[in-house]
C-alpha cells in the first residue's frame, strides 16, 4: 500500500489506485533492433515468444506439422536444429511450408550455416569462435547478408570456451558476459551488426547475474532463458523466476522457455509469463481462486474445462472465476467478464465488472465459453473498425 494512504486516510480508492500504478511500470532496456523474418526483436518492438521442434529435421512432415501446432499456440519464432547436410536440405522444404520465421540452429560447421541461409532460414543460431578462422566467419557473414539472416550469439554455461573456463575457474557471469561480446566482435569486425545475444545457464541465480551484467555492457538485443529448466512443473518455475525477473528489470527482447515437454508448453508457459506482467496480452487470461469449502461450484474442474474450450482464442480480455462471494464481486469488477458462485447452484455473471445474469451448475461451462466467444469477437469488430452483422442498417 502507498504509505500516503496511512498518512491520509481519506484518499480516496482511485487516488490510491492511481498512486501504486507506477510500481507497475515496466522500464525496458534501451536496445538496437534486428529482424528474424518478418519480426522485429528489440527497440520498440513486442517481446517475442520462441520454441524449438524437437522432431528430426529430416522428417520433413513431421517437423511442419510440430511447427504449424507452435504457430497456433502463438510462437513468433521456432528454432530447428541444423547439425548435417540433409537437415539443411530438409530446412527449404520446411521453411515453404510454414508461415513463422526459422531460425536454423547451427553448432561447430561453417557450411551448415552458409547452406542454411541459402534455404530460407531468418536467423542463424550461431557462435563464431566456434566456427573456425575469421576467413570462415566472413563466408557466414557474406551468406547471412545475401540472404537477408540475422544471427544469434548463443552463449551457454555448459559449453564455455576452455580458456575462459581455464582462467575464471567455472562458469561464471564475467566468463559468460566475455565469451558473448568476444563472439560479438568478431562478426562486428565483419561488418555485421544485425545479431542478438543470449547467456543462458540452468542455474537462475547465475543466468539472471549474467544477463544483467551483459544488458550493461551493449546494446543488442537479448535473448532470454533458463536452458535446460527441466520437466514441465519445475522448468516452468525456474523459467518464470529468472526470465520474469529479468523482464521485471526492463531486461530481455525475445524468450524461449525451455521444457523437457511438448515444445507448445513453453509457448503457453512463455506467454503467461508475459501477461503476468503485463508486457503481451493474447488470449485469455483466467483469474481464479484455488477453492475452498464455501465454493459454490467445482472451479477446479471448471477453469480446467475452460482452458482447454478457450484455447483457440487470441483475442486479450479477462475472465474471473471465483467460487464463493467473498472475494468474486472484487474480482469480477477488474475483467472483462466474471462468474462469482452462488448458494443453490444459482451463480451470479458479471459483465464488465458488473451483476448481468445468473447460471446454473449444468450451463457453467458452455455459457461462459459462449460468452467468452462473442465478446471477443466484439473486441476483434472494434479493433478492426467493423461493425456486427446484427447492427448493421
Amino acid at each position: 500500500m502507498d504509505l500516503r494512504y496511512k498518512a491520509n486516510p481519506d484518499l480516496s480508492i482511485k487516488e490510491l489506485e492511481m498512486s501504486v500504478r507506477p510500481y507497475r511500470d515496466i522500464r525496458r532496456r534501451i536496445s538496437r533492433q534486428v529482424m528474424v523474418g518478418t519480426v522485429p526483436v528489440g527497440g520498440d518492438a513486442p517481446i517475442s515468444v520462441q520454441s524449438m521442434t524437437n522432431t528430426l529435421t529430416t522428417d520433413v512432415a513431421a517437423t511442419v506439422a510440430q511447427i504449424r501446432r507452435l504457430e497456433e499456440a502463438g510462437a513468433d519464432i521456432v528454432r530447428v536444429s541444423c547439425p548435417d547436410e540433409e537437415s539443411t536440405r530438409a530446412l527449404a522444404d520446411i521453411v515453404r511450408q510454414v508461415q513463422v520465421p526459422i531460425v536454423a540452429d547451427i553448432h561447430f560447421h561453417y557450411r551448415r550455416a552458409i547452406e542454411a541461409a541459402k534455404a530460407g532460414a531468418a536467423c542463424l543460431r550461431i557462435n563464431p569462435g566456434n566456427i573456425g578462422s575469421a576467413a570462415r566467419v566472413k563466408e557466414v557473414v557474406r551468406a547471412a547478408k545475401d540472404h537477408g539472416c540475422s544471427m544469434r550469439i548463443g552463449v551457454n554455461a555448459g559449453s564455455l570456451e576452455k580458456e575462459l573456463l581455464e582462467r575464471y575457474g567455472e562458469p561464471c557471469p564475467e566468463a559468460m558476459v566475455e565469451s558473448g561480446l568476444n563472439h560479438a566482435r568478431m562478426l562486428e569486425d565483419a561488418d555485421f551488426f544485425d545479431f542478438k545475444i543470449s547467456v543462458k545457464a540452468s542455474d537462475v541465480f547465475l543466468a539472471v547475474a549474467a544477463y544483467q551484467a551483459l544488458a550493461d555492457a551493449c546494446d543488442y538485443p537479448l535473448h532470454l532463458g533458463i536452458t535446460e529448466a527441466g520437466g514441465l512443473r519445475g522448468g516452468t518455475v525456474k523459467s518464470a523466476i529468472g526470465i520474469g525477473n529479468l523482464l521485471w528489470a526492463g531486461i530481455g527482447d525475445t524468450i524461449r522457455v525451455s521444457l523437457s515437454a511438448d515444445p507448445v508448453e513453453e509457448v503457453k508457459v512463455g506467454f503467461e509469463i508475459l501477461k503476468s506482467l503485463g508486457l503481451r496480452h493474447r488470449g485469455v487470461r483466467i483469474v481464479s481462486c484455488p477453492s475452498c469449502a464455501r465454493q459454490g461450484f467445482d472451479v477446479v474442474k471448471t477453469v480446467e474445462q475452460l482452458e482447454l474450450r478457450l484455447s483457440h482464442i487470441t483475442t486479450p480480455l479477462t475472465l474471473s472465476i471465483i467460487g464463493c462471494v467473498v472475494n468474486g464481486p472484487g474480482e469480477a469488477r477488474e475483467t472483462d467478464l466474471g462468474l462469482t458462485g452462488g448458494g443453490g447452484g444459482n451463480h451470479m455473471v458479471y459483465v464488465a465488472g458488473d451483476p448481468d445474469h445468473r447460471v446454473e451448475d449444468a450451463q457453467i461451462v458452455d455459457h461462459i465459453v459462449a460468452l467468452v466467444e462473442k465478446k471477443a469477437a466484439e473486441l476483434e469488430q472494434a479493433r478492426l473498425g467493423t461493425v456486427p452483422p446484427a447492427s448493421k442498417g
